[in-house]
């Protein structure tokens, strides 16, 4: 069997840089086979028939799994925690935790039983969606496996291009405030951040006509140690102002509980990054290993600026939690360089989900007219970005939108869907149908999470208009 070509962003990714998404992969161009199911007589062993360049061992895995779930959601997960309670989030933050590892545990073990069937060596999000309707159990649904390809695109593409709304809010406001606390000024309104958003428009658009992650990728490393640093100044500097813990309210309301599993989810999921780093693993059966260490460290880094942030900041405190720190030296040294790190994560993330929508709308044009019409649609869709952040400058509500509209989606709903069909026949619903009732409810979390989470962080938003 021919394999699909691979889209040549992926290899990109693997070699040059880490991203902190994945780009999603454009589907198979229709002169290509579609996907064969071969019989079980005919053993295929996926890992044996592997070829990757540079594998990697469990231990740099678990990096890459780290890397790809910690992004700004990080800096405003004490925002969560004041929505929702202190000990109510932090319960939250442990069961989130583990339903989050399960539901990418479900996609990367449908995918494996996928390599086994069609004879492939490795897969993208899309693919094992798109293919678990193609061969699965149902004939009538085969006419929709490419819309089910498209929906994960889709969805990928707006997590993506709204996480770079976020990050630009959260440049936005850090320099808003450095530039106020060192002229001695009012905190100026949402008026003004505004006009802080609008006034990076055009150093975004000049970073973002950047076409290669060549120049930009080892910067991730630098972000990464900036992390490191955030966590362990927020608990140092929460801990010298906070009260008696007793005096922090551990349930706040119903509203503000969505508005926390929004934003709990959009800083913790990593089912974006599975795949690619199980296609890359020197043995990817350990893969659980990797999801099990990689997501524990997650949610502790979580849970400390998490919970330390909201205990010692309390209700006053704001997003992003180094905007909480004092005006000392190392602070806002720490303020400024947090600010330039996220400004070049912004590229990385904004690189991603362009890739796709240009491999689509690239094929309208003269190939010859092809690098003004790229720079067209890059510039187009950075004045759309800033347009949306400008419009909705609040960081809690914006993360909680998209964690409960698009990661929802991505992260429990089509999941429990592709294992149901990847497992229907082989091998087969279990005694009483357990592994069908087990992923409906799956399923019902992730509709209920989505549609609740939604409303409740859309209503934020349009309160602070």
């Amino acid at each position: 069997m021919e394999m699909s070509k691979r889209n040549p962003t992926d290899s990109q990714v693997k070699t040059e840089g880490q991203s902190i998404k994945p780009p999603p992969q454009p589907p198979p161009e229709d002169n290509q086979k579609k996907f064969v199911c071969y019989s079980e007589k005919e053993p295929y062993d996926f890992v044996a028939e592997r070829c990757v360049s540079k594998p990697t061992n469990v231990l740099e895995s678990i990096g890459h799994l780290i890397k790809g779930c910690l992004g700004g959601g990080i800096l405003g997960i004490h925002e969560a925690y004041m929505k929702g309670g202190l000990w109510t989030s932090l319960i939250l933050t442990i069961i989130f935790g583990f339903y989050i590892t399960y539901c990418v545990y479900l996609l990367v073990k449908s995918a494996q039983m996928l390599y086994k069937r069609l004879h492939i060596t490795e897969m993208s999000y899309p693919d094992v969606a798109e293919a678990s309707l193609e061969i699965g159990p149902f004939p009538s649904l085969k006419k929709y496996s490419k819309w089910f390809r498209y929906a994960v695109d889709v969805t990928i593409c707006i997590d993506l291009f709204g996480a770079c709304c976020v990050y630009q809010i959260i440049i936005a406001k850090t320099i808003k405030q450095i530039i106020e606390d060192s002229y001695g000024m009012t905190p100026g309104d949402l008026d003004q951040l505004r006009l802080y958003i609008l006034a990076l428009l055009i150093p975004v658009l000049l970073l973002c006509m950047i076409t290669t992650l060549k120049y930009l990728a080892p910067f991730t490393l630098v972000a990464d140690a900036f992390i490191v640093a955030c966590v362990v100044a927020t608990v140092i500097y929460a801990m010298e102002v906070a009260p008696p813990i007793s005096e922090v309210p551990a349930w706040k309301d119903s509203l503000g509980f969505f508005e926390f599993c929004g934003i709990a989810i959009f800083s913790m999921e990593g089912i974006g990054v599975s795949l690619p780093i199980e296609n890359n693993m020197k043995d990817p059966m350990k893969f659980p290993l990797v999801l099990c260490i990689g997501m524990s460290i997650v949610v502790s880094f979580l849970i400390l600026v998490g919970f330390f942030g909201y205990w010692g900041f309390g209700e006053s405190s704001i997003s992003p939690v180094t905007l909480n720190f004092p005006t000392e030296t190392f602070p806002t040294v720490l303020k400024c360089l947090m600010a330039v790190m996220i400004f070049v994560t912004f590229a990385l993330n904004f690189w991603a989900p362009f890739n796709l929508v240009w491999h689509y709308v690239s094929k309208k044009h003269d190939p010859a007219k092809h690098w003004i019409w790229e720079r067209i649609y890059r510039a187009t869709f950075i004045v759309v970005i800033t347009s949306i952040a400008i419009a909705f400058p609040n960081i809690g509500n914006l993360m909680g939108l998209l964690g409960a509209f698009c990661l929802s989606n991505m992260g429990f709903i089509f999941p429990a869907i592709i294992e149901v069909l990847v497992i229907w026949e082989d091998p087969g619903l279990g005694r009483y149908k357990w592994r069908l009732w087990k992923n409906v409810l799956v399923l019902i979390i992730g509709v209920l999470l989505f549609v609740a989470g939604t409303y409740s962080n859309l209503k934020g938003l349009v309160s602070n208009l």
